[in-house]
């Protein structure tokens, strides 16, 4: 979904290693934990795409705003429980086969 925002990849590759790392320090459910830090950097690229977005229309550029409009509906049906937050099945299974690491 998120193929075209490579930096976007990674920053949600640095909040789940981040979340693995605090879930070896802490009692904490590593799954849901890792699933709180995705969302939680989802919802910023939210308000990231909204404020280009915001730009863009103050700007009146109609190709910066129709591009904006496509980043932050896309951010947006990332976060979503029916779009890309969705299919996490892979990572509950990457959980469960590695549970001894956590």
């Amino acid at each position: 979904m998120l193929k075209d925002y490579p930096g976007h990849i990674e920053r949600l590759q640095e909040v789940l290693i981040r979340s693995v790392e605090r879930s070896k320090r802490l009692p904490l459910m590593p799954f849901d934990d890792a699933i709180s830090a995705l969302e939680g950097r989802l919802g910023t690229f939210i308000s990231e795409a909204r404020e280009e977005l915001n730009v863009a229309k103050m700007d009146g550029d109609s190709e910066m705003i129709s591009r904006a409009d496509d980043k932050f509906r896309l951010m947006f049906r990332a976060r979503s429980g029916n779009g890309g937050m969705k299919g996490l099945h892979d990572l509950w299974e990457y959980f469960e086969k590695n549970k001894e690491a956590f």
